[in-house]
């Protein structure tokens, strides 16, 4: 159904668009919520200027956006948390551990547009993305220490194991031995053709039974006397 939005609804659109929606979620969210009403004429003209009025502020808004995504990206957040001696955290940290540390540098920063998608439970530099809008972000490093450690020297120490770890690996890759190319698999010699013209001899051919001379015919049986001989 379509449904006039009275207020901006992320990734939905802004006060006083029309928009298609399902109309589960419009009778069961966006009017309940206030977010929207029936998209009359009315009602369309009821917040023209208010739409107007709006535009003008998102306006104002986005180049506010825009000039703190550029103040913070590359920004560090050091977070010191209570961890084992294998520096697994007793607890988590949170998006809005990481938003509270930069607003406290003087960041304009609030907790939703921490894109934190795991907590982090473990010590150590990650790199996290915040969201002013879907087309507007930045980057920032969260350095998660120990208590009582000295962030700087906690960094120099991951450094330095982080050296030695490729190191290892360098070495390891170098004493691993080549595999030495197989020869490639001699071509049999192809079967010797034979001469040319060159035939296997003709089987022997039987003798034949032999001719008899033309006119030459078997002598005929004697035949009977028809009739005795007079006595």
């Amino acid at each position: 159904m379509k449904v006039l939005l009275v207020s901006d609804v992320r990734k939905l659109g802004y006060l006083g668009d029309v928009v298609d929606v399902a109309d589960g979620y419009a009778r069961n969210y966006l009017f309940p919520q206030g977010f929207a009403k029936a998209a009359t004429d009315n009602n369309i003209k009821s917040i023209a200027k208010a739409k107007a009025a709006r535009a003008e502020e998102r306006n104002l808004e986005r180049k506010q956006l825009e000039k703190a995504a550029q103040a913070v990206n590359g920004a560090e957040a050091v977070i010191a948390a209570a961890a084992n001696e294998v520096g697994h955290l007793f607890g988590s940290v949170f998006r809005h551990d990481i938003a509270k540390n930069l607003r406290e540098q003087g960041f304009e920063v609030a907790d939703e547009v921490v894109m934190l998608h795991q907590h982090i439970k473990e010590v150590g530099t990650y790199s996290v993305k915040l969201e002013f809008a879907d087309d507007l972000t930045a980057s920032v490093s969260v350095v998660v220490v120990p208590e009582g450690i000295d962030a700087e020297a906690f960094k120099a120490q991951q450094k330095e194991a982080a050296k030695e770890a490729a190191r290892l690996v360098a070495e390891l890759k170098a004493q691993e031995p080549v595999a030495e190319a197989k020869p490639e698999a001699e071509a049999k010699p192809e079967g010797e053709a034979k001469p040319e013209g060159e035939s296997k001899p003709e089987g022997k051919a039987k003798p034949k039974g032999k001719a008899k001379p033309e006119g030459e015919s078997k002598p005929k049986s004697k035949s009977k006397s028809a009739g005795k001989k007079e006595k």
